[in-house]
């Protein structure tokens, strides 16, 4: 039967995330597929909508500029042509840039929610018509008053080919759309022009809308880029958006979790610790004989056992509740002046014994006359303690661990504890120094722990502001170092000096 373990849990709710969010990318690739189908220009409706929305905007603001200039050419055309015509001509122009105006704020009042395969349609039927009813004033040509009026026609045309060009390079359709009026207009001018002056004019007319018709093409291909980065980046921002999200849930979730381990701790501490104090303190009477020997001599040995197991479960769960609460955030140290040189001191007699029943020599070197050290004495007893347990452990018979102290080259303190065992393989530096971490060394000696001690002394140190160095090799043994800061360190005042009377 498979066990749930809160791993297994997190990894069924990524997978969970990753299929969504792959079925959502599915989704939205089928989408655009199902709309670059149905669409009239190949393009998404996003886009398409967007290039609607441009075109619309500069019929808008383009409105009065070319009325004013179908006003101009119709007072010019007045000098030549009968006035009649020509007003006839103007009020038609003009009354079809109205419309196309009156049209596009039609559309700009539907929203995003507007049918734009129709509205396509309009636009491109719309300036076909415009264009077509301004290009009617080729008709003015045909009047009997000489060369000069077929020229300035001509340059009229051209300049408006530039604008409209311009204005409808948002719609490729469009494009076509508006041009074609214009050069039937220009070839009726050609055909009109029976001199071959005017017959060269005209074709470099037709030329010059080719060209007109290139750029407003480029412009169209620049728009489409324009719209396709700012919709990547859009997309980015809510990738962004989307992730910092799901940081803040895993982060909400974890603090929940912790909160949960938290309490779940401090529920276990005390039953747990309320039956092993029975059991340590039966176990101890046993095994000390105190109400007599016992009748069997193996019942000692059980005794013994039970005594160094219940001692060993007590140190778990005290290693288990320290690294909980500086995981927590709620370890708190009491702070008071150390001498870091009688800590260390006192843990090598502490451990000693342990030492030589290995035949492991303890070999010290701590300097003298250190100042105090501004720290808690039970966590730094405790650092202490752990490293030198470590080294004991890993040590073979006959080999030896150091324990060093003194300064450091920005004016800090620290402890050096290096023993001659056989080293952590470089690529299992990082393991050990995680949560339940063992190193195949400890796995293949089957020595006793539960990979809680160098975590709580990283813990412990960082809540010091120290630093801990972890350096090993292969069979040249272990060394670790912890360093505490400047600023833990006291200096010794000078005594007041007394004025004598």
């Amino acid at each position: 039967m498979t066990h749930l373990t809160a791993d297994i849990v997190e990894r069924r709710k990524a997978n969970d995330d990753r299929r969504a969010s792959e079925r959502l990318g599915l989704k939205s690739t089928l989408q655009s597929a199902r709309e670059k189908l149905t669409s009239s220009s190949g393009l998404d409706r996003a886009f398409e909508f967007e290039t609607l929305r441009i075109f619309a905007r500069s019929k808008i603001s383009s409105c009065i500029m070319l009325a004013i200039y179908t006003g101009l050419i119709a007072a010019s055309l007045a000098i030549w042509a009968p006035p009649m015509i020509v007003i006839i001509w103007c009020c038609t122009a003009i009354s079809t840039l109205v419309l196309g105006a009156l049209v596009a704020q039609r559309f700009q009042a539907g929203g995003e929610e507007v049918s734009v395969v129709a509205w396509h349609r309009r636009f491109v039927i719309l300036e076909f018509f415009q264009s077509t009813m301004w290009c009617s004033v080729v008709i003015i040509t045909l009047l009997p008053e000489g060369e000069f009026l077929r020229v300035f026609v001509m340059v009229a045309l051209l300049v408006y080919c530039s604008a409209s060009s311009y204005l409808a390079s948002s719609i490729r359709n469009a494009i076509y759309a508006g041009l074609i009026p214009i050069i039937m207009a220009l070839s009726t001018t050609a055909l009109m022009a029976l001199e071959f002056s005017g017959m060269m004019l005209a074709c470099l007319a037709l030329g010059a809308i080719i060209f007109h018709m290139l750029l407003a093409l480029r412009a169209h291909a620049m728009t489409l880029q324009t719209m396709g980065f700012r919709a990547e980046k859009e997309s980015l921002f809510s990738a962004l958006e989307e992730s910092n999200a799901r940081q803040d849930e895993a982060r909400r979730r974890a603090e929940e979790a912790n909160l949960a381990k938290s309490r779940f701790l401090a529920t276990m501490s005390h039953e747990l610790r309320t039956p092993l104090n029975a059991i340590l303190g039966f176990s101890e009477v046993m095994k000390s004989e105190l109400f007599g020997p016992h009748a069997v001599a193996q019942y000692k040995e059980y005794s013994t056992d039970i005594h160094s197991s219940g001692e060993h479960l007590l140190s778990i769960i005290n290693e288990i509740l320290d690294l909980s609460r500086i995981e927590a955030g709620r370890y708190e140290l009491q702070e008071e002046a150390i001498d870091l040189s009688a800590l260390a001191d006192d843990a090598r007699h502490m451990l000693e014994l342990r030492a030589k029943g290995k035949s492991i020599t303890l070999k010290t070197a701590l300097e003298a006359d250190l100042p105090k050290l501004w720290a808690d004495e039970r966590a730094v007893r405790q650092i202490i303690l752990n490293l030198l347990a470590n080294g004991i452990k890993f040590t073979p018979q006959g080999g030896s661990v150091s324990i060093k102290v003194g300064w450091t080259a920005n004016g800090g303190q620290y402890v050096a504890i290096k023993d001659t065992g056989p080293g952590i393989p470089e690529e299992e530096l990082e393991t050990v120094l995680e949560t339940f971490g063992r190193g195949s060394m400890a796995i293949k000696t089957a020595e006793q722990g539960t990979g809680l001690g160098l975590p709580i002394v990283k813990g412990l140190v960082e809540l010091h502001g120290g630093q801990f160095h972890l350096k090993s090799k292969l069979r040249e043994g272990t060394e670790v170092i912890v360093i505490f800061p400047t600023a833990r360190v006291m200096e010794t005042i000078a005594p007041i000096k007394q004025l004598t009377a």
